[in-house]
């Protein structure tokens, strides 16, 4: 890892988590975690390019397919990889095909870029993160060893506890706050180097009194009613919520 180094254009891979869900903006689109990175980025270096080519519900054989040749020909100074997170969260997981597919991913992505960068993706407490808990350990274990073989850098999210922290994240509980991506742009801002702007990025929030019982039902009743059940309602159907979609920022081009 250089200190302070000098990158001329990043290129993000993956699902909802880099597409910016749910740091919505004004005009109804999404920021995100990968938008703050190149912002930053653009302001240290001008002609700064940025690519986005992140689709809300991809699994990860979608990302192989319709991303990884794309960012590869693309010849950016940096790619993120962020994907399989969504596959490991459905009722049946190969995971054994989940981590062949990453490694696909990240054996194509690696030569192709000065350097590929990894995640362990953030999980928030709670009784759903419990059930799928072994999967997403699984594939955080395959990132770390395809890092470690190929020369890419791992965020490691999963491990930071204020991005476990309910409050971090929105009411559909799967993806987070502004804040939340605020804090994974610092993250991995610092893992690539650069002069740290939030040494705390990774504190745990200050504590704070549980919300009432009642309020507890309120918020539950909404999360299934608006998040929850239409989740299993896509699952059943075979449908994505990414479905017919484009890719967020799909060319090169110079951040504005």
């Amino acid at each position: 890892m250089q200190t302070n180094p000098t990158y001329t254009s990043l290129v993000a891979v993956g699902d909802s988590f880099t597409e910016g869900m749910s740091d919505l903006m004004p005009d109804g689109s999404y920021r995100g975690w990968a938008d703050l990175l190149a912002a930053r980025m653009a302001a240290r270096t001008p002609g700064f390019r940025y690519a986005n080519l992140a689709v809300r519900g991809k699994l990860i054989q979608q990302i192989v397919d319709e991303q990884v040749d794309v960012a590869a020909a693309m010849g950016a100074d940096v790619i993120t990889l962020v994907g399989g997170l969504n596959d490991t969260l459905r009722p049946k997981c190969d995971m054994a095909r989940v981590r062949g597919l990453l490694e696909e991913a990240v054996e194509r992505l690696a030569p192709s870029c000065k350097q590929l960068v990894l995640m362990r993706s953030p999980g928030r407490q709670g009784p759903v993160l419990e059930r799928f808990r072994p999967r997403m350990e699984e594939l955080f274990a395959s990132v770390d060893e395809l890092a470690a073989r190929h020369g890419a850098l791992v965020v490691d999210l999963y491990g930071a506890p204020s991005l476990a922290d309910p409050r971090m994240w929105d009411v559909d509980r799967l993806h987070l706050t502004a804040e939340g991506h605020r804090r994974v742009a610092e993250a991995v801002w610092q893992t690539l180097g650069y002069e740290t702007e939030d040494a705390e990025w990774r504190t745990p929030l200050p504590v704070a009194a549980p919300p009432a019982w009642f309020a507890r039902r309120v918020a539950d009743v909404r999360f299934t009613r608006q998040h929850l059940l239409p989740w299993i309602g896509r699952r059943l159907t075979g449908r994505s919520s990414g479905d017919g979609r484009p890719a967020k920022r799909p060319e090169l081009l110079p951040y504005e």
